[in-house]
């Protein structure tokens, strides 16, 4: 049965997904190349974590607010993603609402898209915790708390943030009950928002490029889209697990943000739905 298209949501991953870099090691590459060497090299530790310990190191050499600020204003960001969600946000038809699962951080993702002038586009954004305190340090903490119980996602997902736990209301059949389990409920976080926002998305559309993006997608249904960023890890993942998992979602492939803003063009103004 076709219909139309009156209201759809896209749901960006952030880095290498809307950014053309990764937040965390850009950071380190641009201020202090060897702390990037040394995250590198270090094994066995949870990402945020680490993240976090190189910027305590990044303060403690004198660092400033304005160092790290300065860096991510510089950061790869294409101008044509800016063009495409810009359009699709400013269109009357069909209503576009924009939401952010990202593994970087608060403080970094709201400092890209404010230069970006971007700051209004998502809805909201979920992504690991992050303030300045008042010496000037950028504390960085993890979504889920690792002293509450583990969010325990069976498809891969990272300790900090199950992102398939914010994506499960698009086809309900497939969420888990690892949901009443988090430390941190995602999945009754995103309920919240659909009862804010009243919204029964027609399409549904998730830009990622990364492992944990894969948990996500397995949830679409099949009127929506993953546009899955090649030669990156989700790519491979979608090839190996896809139909072994049930991936129901239709999938586009980009390399640069141009095909991005290209598949936005084009988008059809109905959906196929079973």
């Amino acid at each position: 049965m076709s219909k139309q298209v009156e209201r759809q949501l896209i749901v960006f991953d952030f880095d290498w997904s809307m950014a053309d870099q990764d937040s965390d090691r850009w950071v380190l590459e641009v201020l202090a190349p060897d702390i990037r060497r040394k995250l590198k090299n270090m094994k066995g530790s949870e990402w945020t974590d680490l993240v976090a310990s190189s910027l305590r190191e990044l303060h403690e050499r004198g660092f400033t607010r304005e160092d790290i600020e300065g860096a991510l204003r510089i950061m790869p960001f294409h101008p044509a993603m800016i063009r495409g969600v810009k359009t699709l946000k400013a269109a009357a038809n069909p209503q576009t609402t924009f939401l952010c699962l990202s593994s970087a951080n608060s403080v970094y993702i709201s400092t890209i898209l404010e230069s970006k002038g971007l700051q209004d586009l998502f809805t909201e954004i979920v992504t690991n915790p992050a303030e300045w305190d008042p010496s000037g340090l950028l504390k960085v903490r993890r979504h889920v708390d690792p002293s509450g119980p583990p969010h325990n996602c069976p498809v891969g997902c990272n300790p900090n943030i199950c992102k398939g736990d914010f994506a499960g209301f698009a086809d309900r059949s497939t969420r888990h009950v690892w949901h009443s389990r988090a430390g941190i409920s995602a999945g009754n976080e995103f309920d919240a928002f659909l009862e804010r926002h009243g919204a029964n998305y027609d399409r549904i559309i998730y830009v990622g490029d990364g492992s944990n993006d894969f948990c996500p997608a397995l949830r679409l249904r099949s009127q929506d889209m993953v546009l899955c960023r090649r030669f990156r890890a989700l790519e491979h993942r979608i090839a190996q697990e896809g139909e072994r998992r049930g991936l129901k979602c239709q999938v586009k492939y980009w390399a640069g943000a141009w095909e991005v803003e290209e598949i936005f063009k084009q988008l059809p103004d109905a959906v196929e739905t079973n």
